[in-house]
């Protein structure tokens, strides 16, 4: 029995040195159709090595399992017309190489890179420059997509793509790439247990990330800035947003982080800096946050009546034109234990916790919710007096809405 267990294992073995010794690399010259032909003729687990210069091919089919590469000078430009690579097999790799020049159709979303109905493609340490869409991945599972560099000049949301969109695809690891220049720099739609991480998301027509649908994901990591309105999550539950940077997302409907129906979530210790609003909440319950600063925002949060069980504990508010907003007067969320840095009560018992309660909803920020034109009035001495009064007759901001324990000092996050 023993001797017929070592024939099947050595069997084994040497089927997959076999397999190992046909594997080839293959040399590929810039010519008109070489590439086309070098895929066609070449064998599952075979290398693809693409000499420097420019491939003018397009509609690059691949239906087994290879790998494409090359150092980054080998670039393949479909000339403003057609689609690049288009994937149909599981553990292809494309890497090192350089895609441009994608066209736009009115039926098609081009790409640069599309992937469809497989599992296990890694997209490593590319430049996919001037496309429509640059990578889409279409019913995809168990894919990689690192270390791209990713642009487009197409600058508004009619005629640009996204620059990674994922849709109807689980498990996918976006990691390590710069996009800018698209409609929405990373798109997520009906995409399930993956994770975005140590991306930077800049200058992008609308958003820098946008969930639609998608559950039981995490972006950590990453940097947002400078996009047309932030970062959207809609739709969603079981998301994590952790350790990420929103900068400078700035305009008449631009948030830092905009959340509409969102459930079950977490964020913490994210820094929202420089944001038109950092969070905007809308439909949202049970979202934690948790350990994030917001500073030198228009509004730091504006919490909607809509938004009900959400915890609110361990936050810096500092240098926020507004700490908080709402549009009802009822309040069923919690606020414990933050910084706020206009809070000007009193601490005597010396434990760090104010002994009055801090209620971050000013007037003011009550007015421009329902008079958006009264904006105008800010920073005027009318603002002054109407804070003051409210302090002493509250008529106009809702009582519920307080931090009972709001911290005397800048918390370490």
């Amino acid at each position: 029995m023993n001797s017929i267990r070592a024939f099947t294992l050595w069997s084994v073995l040497l089927c997959l040195d076999v397999a190992v010794c046909f594997a080839t690399t293959t040399k590929v010259y810039p010519a008109p159709n070489s590439l086309h032909y070098a895929i066609s003729n070449a064998h599952k687990g075979d290398t693809l090595v693409l000499q420097n210069g420019v491939y003018k091919e397009h509609d690059l089919v691949i239906q087994k399992k290879i790998v494409i590469t090359g150092n980054g000078a080998a670039i393949i430009d479909a000339e403003n017309k057609f689609q690049a690579f288009l994937i149909y097999s599981d553990s292809v790799a494309i890497q090192g190489l350089e895609i441009r020049n994608i066209g736009k159709a009115g039926m098609i979303d081009m790409a640069g890179i599309r992937i469809v109905n497989a599992k296990g493609v890694s997209i490593n340490n590319n430049k996919l420059l001037n496309n429509n869409f640059a990578i889409y991945l279409q019913n995809a599972s168990q894919c990689n997509i690192l270390d791209n560099i990713i642009h487009s000049d197409f600058k508004d949301e009619v005629n640009g793509g996204n620059g990674i969109h994922a849709w109807k695809s689980d498990h996918l690891l976006i990691k390590g790439n710069t996009v800018s220049g698209h409609r929405d720099g990373i798109y997520f739609e009906f995409v399930t247990d993956s994770y975005i991480t140590g991306n930077v998301s800049f200058s992008n027509a609308r958003y820098g990330l946008h969930f639609m649908f998608s559950h039981d994901d995490t972006y950590s990591g990453n940097t947002f800035k400078d996009n047309g309105a932030g970062v959207a999550v809609m739709y969603s539950h079981g998301v994590i947003m952790l350790d990420n940077n929103f900068l400078q997302n700035w305009g008449e409907a631009s948030y830092g982080l905009l959340l509409k129906e969102i459930t079950d979530s977490k964020i913490e210790h994210n820094r929202f800096i420089k944001n038109t609003v950092g969070i905007h909440m809308e439909g949202t319950t049970r979202v934690d946050v948790l350990k994030n600063l917001f500073q030198d925002n228009g509004w730091a949060l504006r919490v909607q009546a809509s938004c009900s069980g959400s915890n609110f504990t361990g936050n810096n508010f500092i240098g926020n034109s507004f700490d908080v907003a709402t549009n009802g007067t009822m309040m069923l969320n919690f606020f414990s234990h933050n910084y706020w840095d206009k809070y000007d009560g009193y601490d005597l018992d010396k434990n760090s916790i104010g002994d009055v309660p801090y209620y971050p909803v000013s007037v003011y920020s009550v007015i421009s919710e329902k008079i958006p034109s009264a904006m105008i009035l800010y920073h005027s001495f009318l603002t002054d007096i109407m804070d003051k009064v409210e302090k002493v007759l509250p008529t106009m901001i809702p009582d519920k809405l307080k931090d009972d324990n709001p911290v005397m000092k800048k918390l370490k996050l």
